[in-house]
């Protein structure tokens, strides 16, 4: 038996303007929550349409093996970034002419495994075992109105369709429950004297690829409480009946980060020349959704913990994208920087309790937010509705020098000295308790 999908029921009317203005074909997003008894489909983004794309459907209809497949895995990368905790990219779409539909399938079976390999690479975080791997592929005839929906596991290159339903259904996010914290990050990334300075963008996802595990390994109260990970995440919790209107019960969370490993893990110490460091500082606000479907703490927590990882990273992975278009990607070289991170915003969808976020330079007019929100998911968003969540957060970026000085050599050979001290000590200690301890014992006997 295939999966189910239940789909907010604007996506139809949605679905069906864009029917009505297609020529040849329009391709798209599936956005929502996996579980696994069910997934929810919460929004569906037409793909933007390139100014080239214009010029050659003036020239002639443009068949489905001219799909722009990069165009297509950028614009999920970027919505990606405008995603909470709890959300992902499900699937893709496509409404084409009766002309195309015999080719619609095979295009749509690529783009799923071409979005899932784009998406996966900017993850600081591994799917777990038990997780949904499928993705759906939806296909609507233009002329016929006809919906026909597929999925494919990702996870199986030599993956086969597999027949789902697709269900309509209102004030889907109605009963949804929103989880929130705010992590204070205080990152300190060394940069080896070794390491090129055009490397900083590496050694950044690296240092954060660290920081990742801390936050897997953290403790999660919600509401002042540690949960069993199997326990329901509503249990205790009064159910209102009859209420349609989006109110989604909100969960405040605390983040407990270990500040140490357990006694049982063994600690070596390790010294190296660092010409350089980066470091991130700030208070990050994070967000996660889960469905009101009894769902389990685990569902939440991990929701959240992603929120937390991406958020941090899809930031500093804007800012080096923002640095490289204002000073170009020739620049191999950086002095003393002091940068602000983006602020994250969130604005709420329409006919839904769930939020969107993006990400805001102090620079950036709210007219460019706008722009983009129109551009990427297709929705037009009200300035007053933009709601800025917090506070600076910065990165300090120390330059890495070309090479050891004489100074650091120096003091790599002096630490390396007190080092082998400090290991040595006890033996050195121990040595000497025995020799006086003999002293003592032959002068005793000779008394």
């Amino acid at each position: 038996m295939g999966r189910t999908y239940l789909v907010e029921e604007s996506i139809g009317q949605y679905l069906t303007e864009l029917s009505t203005k297609v020529k040849p074909y329009v391709t798209g997003l599936l956005i929502g929550q996996c579980s696994p008894q069910r997934d929810y489909v919460i929004r569906a983004v037409r793909t933007p349409p390139k100014e080239q794309q214009q010029q050659e459907e003036s020239l002639g209809p443009p068949k489905l093996a001219s799909l722009d497949e990069e165009w297509i895995t950028t614009h999920a990368s970027q919505v990606s970034r405008m995603l909470p905790g709890g959300l992902l990219v499900l699937g893709v779409f496509m409404i084409a002419t009766p002309e195309l539909a015999k080719d619609g399938q095979n295009a749509l079976r690529k783009l799923i495994f071409s979005v899932e390999k784009s998406l996966s690479k900017r993850r600081l975080w591994k799917p777990t075992e038990e997780e949904v791997s499928d993705r759906a592929a939806l296909q609507i005839c233009s002329a016929t109105k006809k919906v026909v929906c597929r999925t494919y596991d990702v996870q199986d290159p030599k993956s086969s369709a597999k027949p789902a339903d697709w269900k309509y259904q209102s004030a889907l996010t109605a009963s949804w429950v929103a989880l929130g914290c705010t992590v204070n990050v205080n990152i300190h990334i060394p940069l080896l004297a070794t390491s090129p300075n055009h490397d900083l963008e590496k050694n950044t996802k690296n240092g954060l690829n660290r920081w990742s595990k801390q936050i897997e390994e953290s403790v999660f109260l919600i509401n002042g409480q540690v949960k069993d990970e199997d326990t329901d995440l509503l249990e205790g919790q009064k159910k209102f009946r009859g209420n349609t209107q989006p109110s989604p019960q909100f969960s405040d969370v605390k983040v407990l980060t270990q500040l140490c490993q357990g006694g049982s893990a063994r600690s070596t110490a390790t010294v190296q020349v660092c010409g350089g460091s980066i470091n991130l500082r700030g208070a990050v606000k994070c967000r996660a959704y889960v469905h009101g479907n009894k769902p389990k703490v685990k569902e939440a927590i991990q929701a959240l913990k992603r929120d937390i990882i991406n958020t941090l990273s899809d930031r500093c992975e804007i800012l080096f994208e923002d640095l490289i278009l204002n000073e170009g990607p020739q620049k191999k070289s950086f002095g003393r920087e002091y940068h602000v991170l983006p602020q994250r915003l969130f604005v709420p969808v329409a006919g839904s309790s769930v939020m969107l976020s993006d990400y805001k330079f102090g620079d950036e007019a709210a007219g460019e937010i706008q722009e983009r929100f129109v551009e990427m998911l297709d929705q037009p968003v009200q300035a007053e509705d933009m709601h800025i969540a917090e506070d600076i957060s910065t990165v300090d970026i120390c330059p890495v020098t070309d090479s050891p000085s004489d100074a650091q050599q120096a003091q790599l050979t002096k630490a390396t000295l007190l080092l082998k001290l400090q290991q040595n000590m006890g033996l050195v200690v121990a040595a000497a308790v025995a020799v006086l301890a003999s002293i003592f014992s032959f002068n005793y006997f000779s008394d």
